[in-house]
């Protein structure tokens, strides 16, 4: 359990120190997210950026797994 902490506080860290890198990234405006505005009615699903992270976790979850 410990192992675990440390592990998940040290990548919040990392992701904390490259916030201004990543969040000039084009996550959650890349094509295949659909948003539709039509008058005061705002509509956003971000399905492509969805299946990209799940992606991501995927993969950092099955190597964490390995070790």
């Amino acid at each position: 359990m410990a192992k675990h902490l440390i592990t998940l506080g040290t990548i919040l860290i990392f992701c904390g120190i490259l916030w201004p890198t990543l969040s000039k990234l084009p996550l959650g405006r890349l094509p295949g997210d659909i948003a539709i505005a039509r008058g005061q009615v705002k509509f956003y699903a971000p399905i492509t950026t969805s299946i990209l992270l799940s992606i991501i976790i995927s993969m950092l979850l099955w190597i964490f797994r390995r070790s």
